[in-house]
């Protein structure tokens, strides 16, 4: 039986999840081999005159000769001796990559270890995509990455041989262009993927891409980047199935979740549920709908300080039918956006681009929003209507609510609802009710420190 499917089988208190799966707390495999650090952190990275010190072959050449059903454990040597420094890994079939407690695994700032493309990787060209990620996984089943330590991937640290960080290159490409900085993480069919109980920080990019596979488990995960650091998702499931990311903890400049549903293999069955998110930009889906995305769950969720909640977006370039999702049991506090319905998302090309965004059988229950911010209903057209339900859904102060609606049809209930809809081209069913004031004060937790 495959190894990391082993270690999944669904708890019930995961419900009411889409995931099909079964899917407990997942187990670290034993390990076939353990890599001992060589050098040590200094403050918050490593010591400079430890920069070309990589350990890149050695852990390669563990995870190659690891059998499938073990995993390869950085482990550190001392407690000054905790440091592993790395460009990008390769993933093995059925080898887990463990990062113990105590060791940190940093990301070289190198851009020439990355490169697709020689010279590409730590500059601005039209397309981007032009870095390797510091871990990859191409068909790989049952492998993954997990452990009490810590991934770093530097972004705000001067990328070598430049005057800049990798999150400044980011910010430069808003003039045009787009930034080639490496991802954390790009997992690419892999099948029966675990994260488990792993720190992933400062990515220069997205940290978690996980692309075409069916199984993925994101458990206990905690990411952490800084608030304006451009691009830097939290995890990012993308034309998959089977997808769970329970009791994780993200702090990011960008989406925290973000699904999406470019054109490709179905973007369904996800589950979402007990987690906390922070500063960043959402629990989203899209902004690629094309190829359709359907039942999502998102359940006991806290989203605090951040731009955006509960986020769908998509525009006429990469439209499709998002439906058949479901958020339940969320507080929300002091966020901009709290509930963002978004089929504009971006200007597109030209008149020529015709894939219109269709939002529909989209349901909000249980939910408790304190504080201000805007509530956005779009639909694009009359044709290609948003359609969504508010079922005890409670505004904590809807005076300080300010609402945007087009081309949708809302339906309000059974449960109250305290916020007068309307908007062009807007329908509304039910009666907006009083709503008993009902806090999600205790459920709002800080992030973890280690």
């Amino acid at each position: 039986m495959k190894a990391i499917a082993l270690f999944l089988a669904l708890l019930p208190a995961v419900a009411p999840a889409q995931d099909t799966r079964k899917v407990t707390e997942p187990s670290i495999p034993p390990a076939c081999a353990t890599v001992k650090a060589k050098i040590g952190r200094a403050a918050l990275s490593i010591d400079p005159e430890d920069e070309a010190k990589l350990d890149t072959a050695r852990i390669q050449a563990a995870l190659d000769a690891c059998s499938p059903g073990h995993s390869v454990v950085l482990q550190r040597t001392s407690e000054r001796t905790d440091a592993f420094l790395s460009g990008p890994l390769t993933l093995r079939k059925g080898v887990v990559l463990v990062v113990d407690r105590g060791a940190y695994l940093y990301a070289s700032r190198n851009p020439r270890d990355y490169d697709r493309t020689p010279g590409v990787c730590g500059t601005i060209t039209e397309d981007g995509h032009g870095c390797k990620a510091l871990i990859n996984g191409d068909d790989v089943a049952d492998s993954g990455v997990m452990g009490d330590g810590v991934i770093d991937g530097r972004g705000g640290e001067n990328i070598l041989g430049q005057n800049i960080s990798w999150w400044n290159l980011a910010d430069q490409a808003r003039k045009g262009g787009s930034q080639n900085n490496p991802r954390l993480m790009i997992l690419n069919r892999c099948d029966n993927f675990v994260l488990y109980r792993i720190t992933l920080m400062n990515s220069p990019n997205f940290h978690v891409g996980y692309n075409g596979g069916n199984g993925f488990t994101a458990w206990g995960v905690k990411i952490w980047t800084p608030e304006r650091a451009r691009n830097t998702d939290g995890i990012d499931p993308g034309n998959s199935t089977n997808v769970t990311i329970t009791h994780c903890y993200i702090h990011t400049g960008d989406d925290h979740v973000a699904i999406k549903a470019g054109p490709g293999k179905p973007t369904t069955h996800m589950s979402v549920v007990h987690n906390h998110f922070y500063s960043g930009h959402g629990m989203s889906i899209g902004s690629n709908t094309d190829g359709g995305a359907s039942a999502i769950r998102v359940s006991d969720l806290t989203i605090e300080g951040a731009d955006n909640g509960l986020r769908i977006k998509s525009n006429i370039t990469r439209g499709g039918l998002v439906h058949d999702v479901v958020y339940e049991d969320v507080c929300i506090r002091d966020t901009a956006n709290p509930v963002l319905m978004d089929t504009s998302y971006t200007a597109h090309v030209s008149a020529a681009d015709n894939k219109p965004p269709v939002f529909r059988d989209i349901t909000v229950r249980n939910v408790w929003i304190g504080g201000g911010g805007k509530v956005t209903l779009q639909g694009i057209d009359p044709t290609h209507r948003l359609g969504i339900q508010f079922d005890n859904v409670v505004f904590e102060d809807p005076a300080k609510i300010k609402i945007a609606a087009t081309h949708a049809d809302v339906k309000f209930g059974p449960g109250p609802f305290n916020l007068q809809i309307a908007g062009e081209d807007v329908t509304v069913a039910g009666t907006p009710a009083a709503a008993p004031k009902t806090a999600c004060t205790a459920r709002f937790v800080d992030f973890p420190l280690r």
